[in-house]
């Protein structure tokens, strides 16, 4: 049996982000039982030159949008960057999966041999549809799921592995 490309992207990429929401609803509810200003949680950090929680919630979702729309050939939505609450924060996972759970196996099955080519600030990076996946999409995916799971962890937030893997 072989898997293909949507089912190694778009379902991967929404249990993720809903792991991600329930995450962030655990760290909402410390926030306030502890009467913490969410703030300093959604712009913590795990060292002065990393990223903050917004942020790094920022790229997972900037990450998962266009892995789904690059692949389909299709224009990703435009966020502006700019949710620090967490409600806000909220929304914006919601819409991304919201997005995500738009798309069909026929737009993306099919594409490991697409030509992708991501702008960096470095210069543009030339990819397969299938090592864009593997070796971008889903390292970067889960670096910043994991930064998010961390900051807030190290943070007081009571979140565990299985909070970080989600329920079957």
């Amino acid at each position: 049996m072989s898997i293909s490309m949507f089912q190694a992207s778009v379902p991967v990429l929404v249990r993720g982000l809903t792991n991600l929401q329930a995450i962030i609803g655990k760290a909402q509810a410390h926030a306030s039982e502890k009467q913490i200003d969410p703030t300093v949680l959604t712009g913590a950090r795990l060292f002065p030159d990393m990223l903050p929680l917004s942020r790094q919630i920022h790229i997972a979702t900037d990450t998962a949008k266009g892995c789904a729309a690059r692949l389909a050939g299709v224009e990703a939505p435009k966020f502006d960057d700019v949710e620090v609450t967490f409600d806000e924060l909220h929304t914006r996972i919601q819409k991304t999966i919201d997005y995500l759970q738009t798309f069909k196996p026929e737009q993306i099955d099919g594409t490991e041999e697409h030509a992708i080519t991501l702008k960096m600030r470095t210069g543009p990076i030339e990819f397969t549809g299938l090592n864009y996946l593997l070796t971008f999409v889903l390292p970067n995916f889960y670096f910043h799921i994991t930064t998010a799971y961390d900051i807030l962890r190290h943070n007081g937030v009571e979140i565990g592995k299985l909070d970080y893997l989600g329920r079957q």
